[in-house]
């Protein structure tokens, strides 16, 4: 008999302004012990000396973490330009220098070839898997792990501040799998100059904004198995808003909970759209809406 998870059913997003030094998973299991909760996950890896955005989904909320992991993100960060590291940020070791430090306009120019739909080769030490192991790990043991290129959608990314001329502050809005490191590098070959990333910050991840909706881990953890704790979350549904909404009817609703089409009584969607569906102002299910019926392709548990 396969042994029951300890914790509580908690069901929410929490969306916690992730401090450098730890990594997303660290991150993650300090939020589930905090809240006690039976189930926890995250929507996209930050590196541990990244900061910003880190979306956590508890209990139910975990059926909604494809739709952030899938939505656009915002980096702000700081290019060093002039040095290479094996790890393409300031934690690795310097591999090439260079003296040559381009002007303002040719960096503005080249940031334009790196937007739309491009391919991206990711870090040398990334969890990028190669023959089931991790590149990170062949890189700290010396080997050379050739990563093969990946595509990756990027809706801009903009100079925002030259403060000096080792340093360029950039901010990008991309899709889902891109590397800022992979950036920071590949610009930094295109002007001929090197250049890893000196800082990282994610901005904001779909709906969830450090500014608006960011929680520190010192608030989480010094509330840390109070149930009052449960204000800061979110609920399931913030992470469905790219989603149009249906609303069901209490037979609809029923139905949709044991796995079946469900009628619906009013809807945003289109035929064929993938949408969620709502009772009394609680989320139901997600699926396909046709022909004023909603099939089920994750269904919500969320108790009474």
């Amino acid at each position: 008999m396969a042994r029951r998870r300890k914790g509580r059913e908690v069901h929410g997003w929490l969306v916690v302004d992730k401090p450098a030094g730890l990594t997303s998973t660290a991150v993650v299991n300090k939020v589930r012990w905090a809240f006690d909760a039976k189930k926890a996950g995250h929507a996209g890896t930050l590196d541990p000396a990244a900061t910003g955005v880190l979306a956590i989904a508890l209990g139910e909320a975990t059926k909604t973490v494809p739709f952030i992991t899938d939505a656009l993100k915002c980096y702000r960060f700081m290019v060093r330009l002039g040095q290479a590291t094996n790890t393409d940020d300031a934690e690795g070791e310097v591999i090439a220098e260079a003296p040559h430090r381009p002007a303002d306009d040719a960096i503005a120019a080249a940031l334009a070839g790196f937007t739309g739909d491009i391919m991206q080769v990711p870090p040398k030490f990334s969890a990028v898997k190669i023959d089931g192991e991790r590149a990170y790990a062949l890189a700290r043991d010396g080997d050379d792990p050739q990563l093969s290129a990946r595509p990756l959608f990027v809706e801009s990314l903009d100079l925002i501040a030259r403060p000096d001329a080792d340093h360029v502050e950039l901010e990008m809005v991309c899709g889902k799998g891109g590397y800022v490191r992979a950036i920071a590098r590949d610009l930094g070959e295109t002007l001929g100059c090197h250049g890893h990333v000196a800082w990282l910050r994610r901005i904001w991840s779909g709906p969830f904004e450090a500014g608006e909706d960011g929680v520190s881990l010192a608030e989480i953890e010094e509330g840390a198995k109070d149930p009052a704790l449960d204000r800061l979350l979110l609920p399931l549904e913030a992470g469905l808003t790219d989603l149009p909404k249906v609303v069901v009817s209490a037979h609809g609703a029923a139905r949709l909970s044991n796995g079946n089409p469900g009628e619906v009584l009013s809807s945003e969607a289109e035929f064929g759209e993938e949408a969620w569906a709502e009772h009394q102002g609680r989320p139901v299910a997600v699926g396909i809406y046709k022909a004023g019926m909603l099939h089920p392709s994750r269904v919500f548990n969320l108790g009474e």
